[in-house]
């Protein structure tokens, strides 16, 4: 260390005199110092001033050029180095120093500029100023084709400082995405797929781009399917596949690139690493499988990829993911639940399963994670039946082969998405009269939804079960169920459900207190009542916002009331009449109509 304190007494010397000979020499032992202790000989290099004078050795016509920038590339290995350096000057001749012809100065260069930026603002935001990016960017796109291996060592040296220049920073990633940066590393991609470091730079630089939702439609418009498929089908290292992975996933987020994906045939190699990797329980395997098994569910989001590789039911891979199903192995059976849910958006895919018996299938699943089952597989299975019930000539099909059955037993589950999935699972199924009726004198579903009504922690949980039980009462316009929600205490949920911010919910719970009125009054009415009903219709009725619909529904809700003494003192006591009179004149003919009869009603009765 004696000899590095001379060594940079020295250098100070002939950095002014700038004679080359000795001035390589003390460049050479400092190289040396930094090789065999960096940290140490950093600190004192920075500590005896030798840094500022670098700036001016940065010289394009000095032979000693691409050492110093050698040294400053060891030098930024050290996160304490990187603002020092940017403070002695030196990335304005850093970046200079890209317009060099010489391949070990552009090596050199992009290396230390690389580093300084490592995780550091203050050199991204230097390098940015000085404009070193879209140089950068145009030497990899003229020696792209260029496939010597000291050309394929700058290439990688190059991508490796963008990607630290632009690391984590959505701003600098956008700059690079606009100055076309992703054709270019695609190109790259397919010229060097057989150069290892330079593959995995570009993979990294992908995946760091790929997360900004700006890079999606430049991915999709270069054959980056392709070329990932096409190096995912050579790799057998895990670590490499894993890689890959890193990138498919958040570019598989976009409906261009998946049906690109699938067209590359992605799914089969998918299919065949499920295959491979099953019956495995090595730590690593059981990650590929998960990985490999959530990109095709993912890949069935969108509505063409999805198509085609429905195939009309008779596909290969939509019968191999109907096999996940009874598998005894919970990934891939919640990966098989979830593709049935996805292959289940639209009625002709619902109905063509429904009529193949994928019903039974999902309802042994469903058999099997009854007691202590897994979470994520009840959801998944529960989403399935709820799109599959969707098209009303598989409702009746679905209730014979015992649906409900199947679904109630999940009614003492405590998890909110599943709760969540079971109500709308039920609720598209009871479009029946008798469905309805018959599930709407279960006591003990009713009670469980008068109970999830006041789950206010969990909005979904609570908007379904509102409109499970307005939906139980419209569908079996039934005394015996209105009795057993009045019994269970419905009646306040569904008079609050009537102010919901949806007009849809609003909607229903009008139309089923309006057969609440009409078929049970007496023994609704006090609920009715303490429910404060009456002042909730004069408010709707009074407010400008409420819809066309709603108006009506609340008109003919109030003409019902009038069979009820006290509710009809209320309705008197609020001066109705002056609102409905208003509501004669509305732009809307059934409103107008509908306020006519009502205040008829009212002076009738009045």
């Amino acid at each position: 260390m004696d000899n590095l304190s001379d060594t940079l007494k020295k250098l100070k010397i002939t950095a002014v005199d700038k004679t080359e000979d000795s001035l390589e020499g003390c460049l050479d032992c400092l190289l040396q110092a930094l090789t065999q202790n960096n940290m140490e000989t950093s600190e004192k290099m920075q500590g005896s001033g030798v840094l500022q004078l670098f700036a001016s050795l940065l010289t394009p016509q000095s032979s000693c050029t691409a050492k110093v920038a050698n040294i400053i590339a060891e030098v930024a290995k050290n996160e304490f180095m990187r603002v020092p350096c940017v403070d002695a000057g030196l990335i304005s001749p850093l970046v200079q120093l890209l317009n060099s012809k010489d391949q070990e100065v552009l090596l050199q260069t992009g290396r230390a500029l690389g580093n300084i930026c490592y995780d550091s603002h203050e050199g991204r935001s230097a390098v940015d100023q000085a404009g070193g990016a879209q140089i950068v960017i145009d030497h990899l796109r003229s020696l792209c084709s260029k496939t010597e291996p000291a050309n394929e060592k700058l290439l990688t040296v190059f991508c490796g400082m963008l990607m630290n220049y632009s690391n984590e920073n959505d701003s600098l990633q956008a700059q690079l995405i606009n100055m076309g940066v992703i054709p270019t590393l695609v190109k790259l991609l397919g010229i060097h797929c057989h150069n290892a470091a330079l593959t995995e730079m570009c993979l990294v630089a992908f995946g760091n781009l790929a997360e900004l939702e700006s890079s999606k439609e430049q991915f999709a418009s270069t054959n980056i399917a392709e070329e990932l498929v096409k190096l995912f089908k050579k790799q057998i290292e895990h670590d490499k596949r894993e890689m890959i992975f890193e990138v498919l996933a958040p570019l598989a987020e976009n409906d261009a690139i998946k049906l690109q994906l699938v067209e590359a045939g992605l799914v089969e190699c998918l299919l065949e690493i499920v295959q491979q990797k099953v019956d495995s329980d090595k730590e690593d395997d059981v990650a590929e499988l998960k990985t490999a098994s959530d990109l095709m569910v993912l890949l069935l989001l969108g509505d063409e990829s999805m198509q085609k590789l429905f195939e009309g039911g008779k596909g290969n891979v939509f019968q191999r993911v109907l096999s996940w199903i009874p598998s005894n192995n919970h990934q891939l059976q919640l990966a098989g639940a979830l593709a049935i849910a996805n292959f289940a958006r639209n009625d002709g895919n619902c109905i063509h399963m429904v009529d193949n018996g994928i019903v039974e299938k999902l309802m042994d699943l469903l058999d099997r994670h009854v007691e202590d089952g897994n979470v994520t597989v009840q959801h998944a299975a529960l989403s399935a039946l709820r799109n599959l019930a969707i098209p009303v000539v598989n409702k009746a099909k679905m209730l014979s082969a015992g649906v409900t059955e199947a679904v109630l037993k999940f009614l003492k589950s405590e998890m909110p998405p599943v709760q969540f999935k079971l109500l709308g699972t039920l609720r598209m199924l009871i479009d029946a009269q008798e469905a309805a009726e018959q599930l709407g004198k279960n006591v003990k579903l009713v009670e469980r939804l008068v109970e999830w009504c006041e789950a206010k922690d969990h909005a979904g949980v609570m908007g379904e079960s509102n409109r499970l039980l307005s939906a139980l009462i419209r569908h079996s316009k039934s005394k015996d169920v209105i009795k057993t929600i009045v019994q269970s205490g419905g009646i306040k949920h569904l008079v609050t459900m009537a102010t919901s911010e949806h007009v849809i919910m609003q909607n229903e719970a009008l139309v089923a207190l309006a057969l609440i009125a009409a078929l049970e009054l007496g023994t609704a009415e006090k609920d009715l009542e303490s429910a404060k009903l009456v002042q909730i219709l004069h408010r709707l009725l009074a407010d400008e916002r409420s819809a066309p619909e709603i108006k009506y529904n609340a008109m003919v809700l109030i003409c019902a009331l009038m069979g009820s003494e006290s509710l009809h003192k209320e309705v008197q006591d609020l001066a109705f009449l002056d609102v409905i009179s208003k509501l004669r004149s509305h732009e809307n003919k059934s409103v107008a109509q509908q306020a006519s009869l009502t205040e008829q009603r009212l002076t009738v009765e009045s």
